[in-house]
């Protein structure tokens, strides 16, 4: 069974979020330590005044251990958050319902 990994980026607390950076900077490390072990990853940016995320990244892994191979790579895109985004990201993993 596929599984899951989402990084929400919510807009609450008056929290920043660089779009740029995120998309010529941070995107490039998760491609390069990441996505080698991800199928499919996808990243959709909140639009709207009223958009509760800044943007969520939904990454889908063949199975668990996959995913878990990925976040043991995930060390420089992790430390690489406070760069764009000045909140504290929210992780949700699961199973993909096919």
């Amino acid at each position: 069974m596929s599984v899951s990994l989402q990084v929400l980026y919510p807009t609450t607390g008056g929290t920043t979020f660089d779009h740029d950076y995120y998309a010529d900077t941070h995107l490039g490390l998760v491609d390069t330590h990441m996505a080698p072990h991800a199928q499919r990853i996808v990243v959709v940016k909140g639009t709207g005044d009223a958009a509760p995320f800044h943007a969520i990244a939904t990454f889908v892994f063949a199975d668990a251990a996959a995913r878990d191979a990925a976040l043991a790579a995930a060390g420089p895109a992790l430390d690489d958050i406070p760069h764009f985004y000045s909140g504290a990201p929210v992780v949700l993993t699961g199973d993909v319902l096919d």
